[in-house]
C-alpha cells in the first residue's frame, strides 16, 4: 500500500491539473456566453485545484520525509524537490497571482505569469508521476 500511494497521489495531482487546465477551462470559454462568466467559473475551479494540489503534494512530502524512504527509493530525493516546487507554484498562483487576475489588474502580465506557473506545476506533477511509477531496479 505504501508503495502505491505515491503513484495514486501523483496521478491525481497530474490528472486533475491536466483535465482542468487543458480541457475544462478552454471548454468554459468556448461554451459559456461571455468571457466574464467563464473567467469567474474558471477562477473557482482553479481555487479548488489549488487545494487538491496542496493536499496531494503535502501527503507526498509526508510519505518521502523519512530517511528510510529516501534510502530505499532512488527517485525520492528528486521527487521531493519536484513536489515542493509544485506546492510552491500552486500557492503562488492562488495567493499571489490570482488576486491580481480577479481584480483585472494588468491582466496580460498576471495571466501570463499564472499560466506559466501552472504549466511548470503541471510539468513537476508529470515528472513526479513518471518518477514514482518507474519500476524499481
Amino acid at each position: 500500500m505504501r508503495q502505491r500511494l505515491p503513484i495514486v497521489l501523483a496521478a491525481l495531482w497530474w490528472g486533475s491539473l491536466t483535465t482542468l487546465g487543458f480541457m475544462v477551462v478552454p471548454m468554459l470559454f468556448a461554451v459559456l456566453p461571455t468571457p466574464a462568466i467563464a473567467g469567474g467559473m474558471a477562477a473557482k475551479l482553479f481555487t479548488a485545484q489549488t487545494w487538491l494540489s496542496m493536499a496531494c503534494t503535502l501527503l507526498l512530502l509526508l510519505i518521502f520525509r523519512s530517511k528510510e524512504a529516501l534510502a530505499q527509493v532512488e527517485y525520492a530525493r528528486i521527487a521531493t524537490v519536484l513536489i515542493a516546487f509544485g506546492l510552491l507554484a500552486a500557492v503562488l498562483v492562488e495567493f499571489a497571482i490570482a488576486p491580481h487576475i480577479v481584480a483585472r489588474e494588468n491582466l496580460k502580465l498576471w495571466h501570463g505569469l499564472g499560466s506559466g506557473l501552472y504549466l511548470l506545476q503541471w510539468l513537476a506533477a508529470g515528472t513526479t508521476l513518471w518518477k514514482v511509477s518507474a519500476p524499481q531496479t
